[in-house]
């Protein structure tokens, strides 16, 4: 079973998918006035929570130039868990059988590979900001579209452009926490954690496998024949029509019956 190498790039999708969702946040700034002082487009980048808070109370070492801290508001997401989703499983042994794509001029074999596994990806959207409107104005450009799901359509295989699939992401979730209460020095960070979960599927190896192409039946008068020998009577075979069709073609069958002389 294992040991047969095979990438799909399943995981690297999901990760850059869930993130590219978030990649168009804004924050507005405004003067005491009112008057809109500009557009501040929110950066995110993949990393777990703890790491980016440390990154972001670093301060400035004027010596050696290192630790400074990152300016807020900001936003981070990490992947958190793989958990089997047996709801979703398919019959094991169904299967997905399609053209060879690689070989186009190939029109006597095929791919096939096995339904999917079925998995939820636990992913962690986290935003830094240092004031409350930040906070509330990049919440509100998120949570409207998820009640509470969101759906993607992607292309798990690149040489199999027909193949999509629907991939729901699901908000589980808000929590918050804010630095406020603590030392005058200490800079105020306040973070909010959203909890999502993508459903992903994910696919073993494409194996080739051989069309079959012509088939032939004889049909035979068990122990009618001399000695009690066996006496053929017919021939079936069918081909494809037309012949060079390949596994995903639309095309039908030629069928040709040949039956024997009557002697009698």
């Amino acid at each position: 079973m294992l040991g047969s190498y095979f990438y799909h790039e399943r995981i690297r999708k999901s990760v850059a998918m869930f993130g590219s969702l978030f990649n168009n946040i804004y924050v507005l700034r405004k003067s005491s006035s009112g008057g809109t002082l500009g557009t501040l487009k929110v950066p995110i980048a993949y990393a777990p929570r703890d790491q980016a808070l440390v990154r972001i109370r670093e301060n400035a070492d004027l010596d050696t130039d290192t630790g400074v801290g990152i300016k807020l508001p900001r936003m981070s997401f990490e992947m958190l868990a793989f958990t089997y989703s047996p709801e979703r499983q398919l019959q094991k042994m169904g299967k997905i059988q399609k053209a060879d794509t690689v070989n186009v001029s190939d029109v006597v074999s095929r791919q096939k590979l096995y339904n999917y596994v079925p998995y939820i990806i636990s992913f962690q959207l986290n935003l830094y900001v240092k004031s409350q409107d930040d906070g509330l104005q990049i919440l509100e450009q998120i949570l409207p579209y998820f009640t509470p799901q969101y759906s993607l359509t992607i292309k798990p295989f690149s040489n199999y452009a027909d193949i999509k699939e629907d991939v729901p992401i699901t908000l589980q979730g808000v929590a918050y926490s804010d630095t406020y209460e603590g030392s005058v020095g200490d800079r105020r960070i306040i973070n909010y954690q959203l909890d999502f979960e993508m459903q992903a599927n994910f696919y073993g190896p494409i194996n080739s496998g051989k069309i079959i192409r012509d088939v032939e039946t004889n049909q035979y008068l068990m122990e009618a024949g001399s000695g009690d020998s066996d006496v053929w009577v017919s021939k079936l075979n069918i081909l494809p029509n037309p012949l060079g069709a390949s596994a995903d073609s639309d095309y039908g069958f030629t069928t040709t019956i040949t039956n024997t002389v009557d002697s009698a």
